[in-house]
């Protein structure tokens, strides 16, 4: 896995290249992939990476990307969510995972 892809769809498909298949949403207390019917609670994955992106000319684009694993699932997938102004409400249990992720606390 790549420190810097470049623009989000492009980091998006590189780590499709590197595995990261699934598209995960968030809903309730979950992350859900619609496609395969994968739903993953917050102590079922990992956050593998993320990455964030800047919205230099509109603020909308602001947005982070999580690279996410379950290793018990032996799934891959990315979680995209707005931040700034354009953040997702999330529920609470998802939060907590994403923030009390090792990244986020250097």
């Amino acid at each position: 896995m790549k420190e810097d892809y470049g623009t989000l769809a492009q980091t998006i498909n590189g780590l499709k290249e590197d595995g990261y298949e699934l598209d995960f949403n968030i809903h309730e207390e979950r992350l859900v992939c619609s496609h395969t019917k994968t739903s993953l609670t917050p102590d079922e994955f990992e956050i593998d990476k993320i990455y964030r992106f800047e919205g230099m000319t509109d603020p909308d684009d602001q947005a982070i990307l999580y690279a996410i694993s379950s290793p018990k699932f032996g799934v891959k997938g990315v979680l995209v969510n707005g931040y700034g102004p354009s953040s997702d409400e999330m529920a609470d249990a998802i939060i907590k995972k994403l923030h009390t992720h090792p990244e986020q606390q250097k």
